[in-house]
C-alpha cells in the first residue's frame, strides 16, 4: 500500500483520525522520513500558500516563538505573491513545492503530472516536494524521488476543516504528535479560521517544553 493510500485510510474528518499509521515510514521508500534522535523537536510545514490573507501572520506568529518552517508553496501562487515568497527566504524559512496547480496525482496522468511538478520546482527553486493530498501513484513517486525529496507528515492537523473545533485540534494535536513529527498546517484561507487559534498555542506549547522547531533539510 503507498502512502498516499494511507492517507485515504486514515481519514482527516475526525480529530481522532490525523496521524499517519507508524507503518507508513517503513513502506514507503520513494519518500524522506526524519531521525527522531536528538533534542526535543518538530517540523513545521505549511501547505498551499503564499497568499496575502494569511502567509504574513503565519510568518510574524513563527517569528514571535524563533520557529523555523518549511512552506510547501503552489507553483501559481509563487507566481501572483512573489513579495510574499521572497519574505519566507529573506527570513530563513525553507521552501518545498506542491506542484503548479495543486493536483491530485491518482486524477492525473503521469506526463501532466511531472510537467506540472517541474513548473512548480522551478518557481520555487527547491528540490523539496510535497504531492497534494499525499496522493501520488507509486509510478510517479519513483520517477519525481529521483530529482526531489518527497515529503509526507506524521501528522496533519486538519486546521483546514471547518467541521473541526480549533480546541479539539489544539488538544488532539498536543496529545498525539511526537518528537520529530513532521506538522501540517496550511497558510490557506480555507484554514485561517482554525489556524489563527491552533497555531500559537502548539507553538506556545511546545516551546515552554523546549521543543525546537526545524525546517526540513534539503
Amino acid at each position: 500500500m503507498t502512502a498516499g493510500r494511507w492517507v485515504q485510510v486514515v481519514g482527516i474528518k475526525s480529530v481522532a483520525r490525523l496521524r499517519m499509521p507508524a507503518l507508513a515510514r517503513w513502506i514507503t521508500p520513494h519518500f524522506w522520513w526524519p531521525d527522531r534522535q536528538g533534542e526535543p523537536h518538530l517540523y513545521l510545514t505549511f501547505d498551499d500558500g503564499p497568499i496575502p490573507e494569511v502567509t504574513p501572520w503565519v510568518l510574524e506568529t513563527l517569528q514571535t516563538y524563533q520557529a523555523q518552517a518549511t512552506f510547501f508553496c503552489v507553483g501559481e501562487n509563487v507566481e501572483r505573491h512573489r513579495v510574499i515568497f521572497e519574505r519566507l527566504l529573506e527570513e530563513g524559512h525553507r521552501v518545498g513545492h506542491h506542484t503548479e496547480h495543486h493536483l491530485n496525482g491518482w486524477k492525473t496522468t503521469p506526463e501532466t503530472y511531472f510537467a506540472n511538478a517541474d513548473l512548480a520546482a522551478e518557481k520555487v527553486g527547491t528540490t523539496l516536494f510535497r504531492p497534494p493530498y499525499g496522493r501520488i501513484t507509486p509510478h510517479q513517486a519513483a520517477v519525481l524521488s529521483r530529482k526531489y525529496r518527497i515529503v509526507l507528515w506524521d501528522l496533519v492537523t486538519g486546521d483546514y476543516n471547518a467541521e473541526l473545533d480549533p480546541q479539539d485540534i489544539i488538544q488532539t494535536v498536543l496529545k498525539k504528535t511526537k518528537s520529530g513529527d513532521i506538522l501540517v498546517f496550511h497558510d490557506s484561507v480555507k484554514a485561517w479560521p482554525n489556524l489563527r487559534v491552533v497555531l500559537p498555542a502548539i507553538l506556545e506549547n511546545f516551546s515552554k517544553r523546549g521543543f525546537q522547531f526545524r525546517s526540513i533539510p534539503s
